[in-house]
């Protein structure tokens, strides 16, 4: 696998501020960053009705139809990942990042990622929860469960000068 930090990227201020942080520390340690954006498709709904891209709905029922909401999900990870690493552009110089969109629930997905990694880095409230949480679910599930060391940045209006 070689040397590599993973961070959590779900277009979240806080996860933007991860993928900040990942990449200088990247930097200091002449490694490849992973960011890793975890997508799950709808769910088919009751009477064939299923939620497609955000606020579609789409008849539910054929295989096709939840290729096409697997493909749609997929595309929009891709999309977040894009612009957060436009967002950071000026933090990437000399380091390798590798962007992957992976299916499944975002806890479980970037456990599994960091899998043999130097460090698991992600936000403490990204885009799901409520605002007055300290610790959000993902990153708590990533602390209780660590694949490898963990950092968990605190939100980015909680630090000086953020």
């Amino acid at each position: 696998m070689g040397r590599l930090i993973v961070v959590g990227v779900d277009g979240s201020p806080g996860s933007d501020a991860a993928l900040r942080w990942a990449l200088e520390e990247a930097k200091l340690r002449s490694v490849r960053v992973r960011a890793v954006n975890a997508y799950q498709p709808p769910q088919l709904a009751l009477n064939g009705v299923a939620m497609g891209a955000p606020g579609v709905l789409t008849s539910a029922g054929s295989g096709e139809d939840t290729e096409r909401l697997r493909s749609a999900s997929e595309a929009e990870a891709r999309r977040v990942l894009d612009e957060a690493l436009a967002r950071a552009d000026a933090h990437t110089d000399g380091v390798e990042v590798e962007p992957e969109a992976l299916e499944g629930p975002p806890a479980d997905t970037l456990i599994r990622a960091g899998r043999g990694a130097e460090l698991l880095v992600v936000g403490s409230r990204g885009r799901g929860g409520f605002a007055g949480l300290l610790l959000g679910s993902v990153s708590q599930q990533c602390a209780q469960h660590p694949p490898c060391p963990v950092v968990i940045l605190p939100p980015p209006e909680n630090v000086e000068g953020g």
